[in-house]
């Protein structure tokens, strides 16, 4: 297993080919018990997407007079981009960069949905497998989810990012148990914590509100899922492990810092408007510099500055790599924040809410079975 990087049993895996391995009468009573509260954890919060108890995706919003997100996050308004528009296209461009934003957030969705597929054919262990199943439909009602959203608003999502394209396809294909783990449960759902916290404080639509808190009830316990990888393996590596894993996380780092979201990725909406995507991108360039990117990241939401405090926390960036974060945020200052990420409250939150709503469902439920038994 040298090659999955496994120390803990929990995390022990075959080739996804060697079903024969599922069968072996001996695996079925060696559970772990490493993920039990998460498992059971799954009925606290449940939710339906297509039950409007949870979320009502009808309700109106009128996206020709008011942005789904304020016009100020939207990087192409702060540029000669503006003096090309009219008001009401600037609401425009700015619910077309969220119609994107929010698909790229769907096809993220999918790539966890088939990434936690993929673990149950390999996970050995039975609560392993188990905690993966759980994801995967967890995972299925978030893909759901922001399918009606978009559905609701726009009708269709747009085309998948190619930098979102190239990483799911890598983390969903790959054979290696800890470039899933680190890769999806902490990278991409660290970038997932950070996005929708940002749209629960800032978005103008209650709607959207509602959803990312209903899927932040479901990630924070993904994201844990990741942290209790890094908890009983990273300190187990050996120097070269270490360093294969810290390296292909500054590597992943850096390529979604500079790649996730920019001008050419997002050019299918701009040509309505009239405008060259190169034109917009040397645009942006004359107005978003390394220190605009240095600002936000200051903010305690800011995708990137999760992404970091994440693998901070984990163990997984040392000093030999510490400084090519150090040039983005203050790392001593991630330190002392304590390893619990934005969303986390949330998610809380969300919880309470959903306990009161599940008790309910369950008590009229119980009625219905009395009745039509009598």
């Amino acid at each position: 297993m040298a090659e999955q990087i496994t120390y803990d049993k929990a995390y022990d895996a075959v080739a996804p080919g060697d079903f024969a391995a599922m069968l072996q009468v001996p695996r079925y009573g060696a559970r772990s018990d490493a993920f039990d509260k998460i498992i059971s954890a799954t009925h606290d919060h449940f939710w339906d997407p297509l039950d409007p108890n949870y979320i009502d995706f009808d309700q109106k919003f009128d996206m020709s007079v008011t942005p789904i997100l304020p016009l100020d996050m939207v990087v192409e308004l702060k540029s000669a981009v503006a003096d090309r528009l009219d008001d009401r296209q600037k609401i425009g461009l700015a619910n077309d960069n969220a119609h994107w934003s929010l698909s790229n957030l769907l096809h993220g969705e999918q790539g966890a949905l088939s990434l936690s597929a993929s673990l149950c054919h390999i996970l050995v262990d039975p609560g392993a497998q188990e905690y993966a199943a759980n994801q995967a439909r967890e995972e299925a009602r978030h893909v759901a989810g922001f399918t009606r959203y978009i559905g609701a608003r726009w009708g269709e999502p747009l085309p998948v990012g190619a930098t979102v394209g190239k990483l799911l396809t890598e983390l969903v294909t790959t054979t290696e148990v800890y470039r899933k783990i680190v890769g999806m449960q902490m990278l991409v759902e660290g970038l997932a914590m950070g996005a929708f916290a940002t749209l629960n404080a800032q978005t103008n639509d209650p709607v959207l509100r509602r959803l990312v808190q209903l899927v932040m009830s479901d990630e924070a316990f993904h994201h844990r899922f990741g942290r209790l990888w890094a908890a009983k393996t990273i300190g187990h590596l050996s120097p070269d492990e270490h360093k294969k894993v810290e390296d292909w996380s500054a590597q992943l780092f850096q390529m979604l810092l500079f790649n996730l979201i920019n001008t050419e990725q997002k050019q299918v909406i701009y040509a309505k408007y009239g405008l060259d995507w190169q034109w917009v991108r040397d645009a942006v360039k004359e107005t978003f510099s390394d220190d605009d990117r240095r600002a936000q990241l200051k903010e305690s939401t800011n995708i990137f500055r999760v992404l970091i405090k994440t693998l901070l926390h984990a163990g997984i960036i040392t000093q030999r790599t510490a400084p090519l974060y150090a040039v983005w945020v203050d790392m001593d200052e991630l330190k002392a924040e304590g390893e619990g990420i934005p969303g986390d409250v949330v998610a809380e939150e969300m919880l309470v809410v959903l306990r009161e709503i599940n008790a309910k469902r369950r008590r009229i439920g119980a009625k219905d079975v009395t009745a039509a038994a009598s």
